[in-house]
């Protein structure tokens, strides 16, 4: 059964703050639709932050992605990692 994609998205904030070691913002001040990487979201990240994460979800979430035009798209957002989440199934190399 799909996870719900609100819990998705919450649990995607907790695997980028985990990974990071974010510890000193909630995980509801990261807005799902503003880009993570610009300072317009709660969290300021940079391009080393960006390999930390999409290897993040490649163990959580058993998606590998090879192409690095894709992943940069994949980590725009919340919202942007959480479709690619849902449209991609565990085990798939994209």
């Amino acid at each position: 059964m799909p996870i719900p994609i609100e819990n998705l998205k919450l649990d995607i904030k907790k695997l980028i703050m985990s990974t990071l070691s974010i510890d000193d913002i909630n995980p509801d001040d990261v807005d799902d639709e503003k880009p993570l990487f610009g300072g317009d979201n709660a969290l300021t990240l940079d391009s080393v932050d960006a390999i930390e994460i999409i290897m993040a979800i490649q163990r959580t979430y058993g998606i590998r992605i090879a192409d690095q035009n894709l992943a940069r798209e994949v980590v725009r957002s919340v919202n942007s990692i959480a479709q690619f989440i849902t449209e991609h199934p565990a085990d798939a190399k994209v």
